[in-house]
C-alpha cells in the first residue's frame, strides 16, 4: 500500500537522519529491509525497541558486515533494490566493499544514498559532529534566541531531520525517478550542512533584502515583533501569536478589545516593546483556554503552544488523526497524506519478519531460512 508500493530499499543501520528517512519511505509503502550489525553497536544510551519509534515498518536483517559471506549476501541485496540508505563517516562503506563504485557496478540504477553531517568531502568531512555543530556552520544557529541571549538550540530538527532526513528522502526519490527514466543510478549525498543551509535560502533572501538585519531577537520572526511572539498566561500557560497581515493584526487587536489609536504603527520597530508591554499585561488577565475560546480557529492567527503530552488531545489533531497507535504506543501519524493512495498502518519496530521482506528480493524458501538461521 502506499505510492511506493514496489519500490524496494536496503538500509545500513545508522541513528539521526537515516532511520527517519527509512521510515518516511517505509510509510509511504516502499519495502524497507533495516541490515544491522550482528552485535549491537553502542548509540548512546539504550533505548527498549517499541520506543524507537523511526524504526517501524521494516525488517532487521543481523550481518557481520566483516565476513565475505554476510558483504556478498548484502550485495545480492542491494543488486535487488532500487535504493541503498547509509549514515556512516565518509569511507566506512568503501572500507567494507559496499561503496557505490562496487554497488553500482551491480545494480546500474541504483540510488545510492549517503548522509553524513558534513559531507563526503570537504576539510571537516572526517570530523565527528551532531546536528548543533552542522547548524553552527550555516547561520541558523546564530540566528535562533531571544534578544540579550545566547543562541538556542531548536531540538535536533533542522540540522538532523529537517537538512538530513527530508533532503535525502527527497534526493533519493529524484534519483529513482531519473533511474527509471535513463536507466543510471547515482549518489546522492545528503550532508546536513547542505540541507540545513538549503533551508536557509528564504532566512538569507530576508537579509540580502533588509527584512532580516538586526541582532539575533530583534527581527520579526525571531521574537523580535511582538505580533509574532508567545505569550504567558493567567494560569502559567502559554499562547502564540503570528498575525503578520495588516488585515490579520487588525483582527487580533479587535478581539483583544485594544484600541490601536495612540499606540506605534505595527511596523514601527521602535514601537514594539511598548507593544509587548500591552500585550504581556493583556494576555495574564486570562488562562490559556479562556483565550482559546476567544481566539482559537479565527483569523488572529492565533494557537496555544501545547506540550508533546498535550498535543494529542487537542480537537483538530483529534480530527486529523494526527496521531495514531503503532504496537501500545502513541506517535505522530505517517505524512503527507495522498488523495489517490491509502497509507498501511504502520508496524511496530521488530514485528516485520525477516522472511517476509526477503520474500520480496526473490530468495527461495531454503536461502529465506538459512539466512535467517546463520
Amino acid at each position: 500500500m502506499g505510492p511506493l508500493a514496489g519500490v524496494k530499499i536496503v538500509e545500513f543501520t545508522g541513528i539521526g537522519p537515516a532511520p527517519l528517512a527509512a521510515m518516511l519511505l517505509a510509510d509511504m509503502g516502499a519495502t524497507v529491509l533495516r541490515i544491522d550489525r550482528a552485535a549491537p553497536a553502542d548509540l548512546g544510551l539504550p533505548v527498549a525497541e517499541q520506543f524507537e519509534f523511526t524504526r517501524r515498518n521494516r525488517a532487521v536483517l543481523n550481518l557481520d558486515l566483516k565476513k565475505p559471506e554476510a558483504v556478498a549476501l548484502a550485495l545480492r541485496l542491494i543488486e535487488g533494490c532500487d535504493a541503498l540508505i547509509e549514515g556512516f563517516r565518509p569511507g566506512v562503506m568503501e572500507r567494507l566493499g559496499l561503496g557505490p563504485d562496487v554497488c553500482l557496478r551491480r545494480n546500474p540504477r541504483l540510488a545510492y544514498g549517503r548522509v553524513t553531517g558534513w559531507g563526503q568531502e570537504g576539510p571537516l568531512s572526517q570530523a565527528a559532529g551532531h546536528d548543533l555543530n552542522y547548524i553552527a556552520l550555516t547561520g541558523a544557529l546564530h540566528a535562533i534566541g531571544r534578544a540579550g541571549q545566547k543562541p538556542t538550540p531548536p531540538l535536533n530538527l533542522v540540522g538532523d531531520y529537517g537538512g538530513g532526513a527530508l533532503y535525502l528522502v527527497t534526493g533519493l526519490l529524484a534519483a529513482i525517478i531519473s533511474a527509471r527514466t535513463t536507466g543510471a543510478g547515482q549518489v546522492v549525498d545528503a550532508a546536513m550542512v547542505d540541507g540545513a543551509l538549503s533551508l536557509m535560502t528564504p532566512i538569507y533572501a530576508m537579509q540580502a533584502g533588509g527584512r532580516m538585519n538586526a541582532p539575533r531577537g530583534e527581527n520579526q520572526l525571531d521574537s523580535g515583533a511582538y505580533y509574532y511572539e508567545v505569550y504567558e498566561c493567567a494560569d502559567g500557560q502559554f499562547i502564540s501569536l503570528a498575525p503578520i497581515e495588516e488585515k490579520f493584526h487588525a483582527e487580533l487587536l479587535q478581539r483583544l478589545e485594544i484600541d490601536p489609536a495612540g499606540m506605534p504603527a505595527q511596523r514601527d520597530r521602535a514601537g514594539w516593546g511598548r507593544w509587548k508591554e500591552v500585550l504581556t499585561e493583556r494576555f495574564r488577565t486570562r488562562t490559556r483556554d479562556d483565550w482559546c475560546r476567544i481566539l482559537e480557529g479565527t483569523d488572529a492567527c492565533f494557537a496555544p503552544v501545547l506540550s508533546m503530552a498535550e498535543a494529542h488531545a487537542h480537537p483538530h489533531n483529534q480530527a486529523r488523526g494526527a496521531f495514531i497507535d503503532v504496537g501500545g504506543q502513541r506517535q505522530p501519524a505517517p505524512a503527507p497524506r495522498f488523495g489517490g493512495t491509502k497509507l498501511a498502518t504502520p508496524r511496530p519496530p521488530g514485528s516485520v519478519p525477516v522472511a517476509e521482506a526477503l520474500a520480496e528480493w526473490g530468495l527461495s524458501a531454503a536461502e529465506i531460512e538459512a539466512t535467517v538461521r546463520a
